[in-house]
């Protein structure tokens, strides 16, 4: 009887770390707006750490979605830091192990596709690889050189997404949903992500919450984790520039209306895209610690969120 216990409590472990390997998650890739942190030609106080210490660099904004079951990963976003993203994906789903089956694109401003080029005959050439893009994104990138040389080489094969309609990969799931942002040259989206278990709303880039015609109270209640767009902290950061031409909702805009959120809901926030001015990137800035002890997230590279 003893040993019949021990090979059945060893079993149960076995299965639950098989379990746990093959469980699909979210890997944060980067945190910053478009130009990473430090941003090329600042030399401000607020740059000059990350130009002194590699360590504290950070990329551009992207995620993955790694499914083990399926020994498949996908991006979303083409940063401008994919080389790096690209080798921290690799650490965590090997390319020996795992195929990139496919890339989501969010919108046209550089941070978010320039990436791509990586893809091209000049360095990786792939073959066909899957670039997930709403309409207005793939005629940008159909009729715009050097992105049409990859279409036309087979480097990447553009496929179509539709406002809410479900992309579905496996047992993962993506949705596309429209939102209101400078779009002079495509649409832009978030994307819902959902796993087996979990779900997660990515919305790196909006203009305001309140010119979107759904409830971001509403988005952030219907999921396990909301990654959202927390370009600057205030409307004093940037002295001298006009912020209404960079319209996005400052983080203290987001904490006043999610300010209705129960704990555990506000714990589902994750504020990401974060421009280098932004001083939650220094964890011990003031700011940083009032959206700690407000009970809100703030995203970092490596972190982890099983689907």
């Amino acid at each position: 009887m003893i040993k019949r216990f021990f090979l059945s409590a060893a079993l149960v472990m076995i299965a639950a770390t098989v379990s746990a390997q093959e469980t699909p998650y979210l890997l944060v890739l980067g945190v910053v707006q478009d130009a990473g942190y430090p941003q090329a030609g600042c030399y401000r106080e607020h740059c000059m750490p990350g130009w002194e210490d590699p360590a504290l660099r950070r990329g551009a904004t992207s995620l993955a979605a790694v499914d083990p079951g399926a020994q498949a990963k996908y991006l979303f976003e083409a940063s401008t830091s994919m080389p790096e993203q690209l080798y921290q994906l690799n650490v965590a789903a090997p390319d020996s192990d795992y195929a990139l089956k496919g890339v989501f694109l969010t919108h046209a401003h550089i941070g978010h596709y320039t990436g791509l080029m990586h893809f091209g005959r000049e360095v990786m050439n792939t073959d066909k690889l899957p670039v997930f893009a709403m309409r207005r994104m793939r005629e940008f990138l159909e009729t715009n050189a050097p992105w049409s040389q990859l279409v036309a080489l087979d480097n990447i094969a553009l496929k179509p997404l539709r406002d809410y309609q479900t992309e579905p990969l496996g047992v993962l799931r993506v949705t596309p949903m429209l939102v209101p942002h400078r779009d002079e040259f495509s649409e832009t989206v978030g994307f819902k992500v959902f796993g087996p278990r979990h779900s997660a709303l990515f919305i790196p880039d909006i203009n305001k919450w309140e010119l979107w015609n759904r409830s971001i109270v509403d988005e952030i209640r219907s999921v396990d984790y909301a990654l959202l767009d927390a370009t600057f902290f205030d409307g004093d950061e940037l002295p001298g520039r006009d912020m209404a031409e960079i319209p996005h909702p400052f983080v203290v805009e987001s904490m006043a209306l999610f300010d209705e959120l129960t704990p555990e809901e506000r714990s589902k926030v994750f504020f990401i895209h974060m421009n280098h001015s932004n001083p939650l990137l220094d964890d011990s800035s003031p700011q940083h610690r009032r959206v700690r002890e407000a009970g809100y997230n703030i995203a970092h590279e490596g972190l982890r969120l099983p689907l």
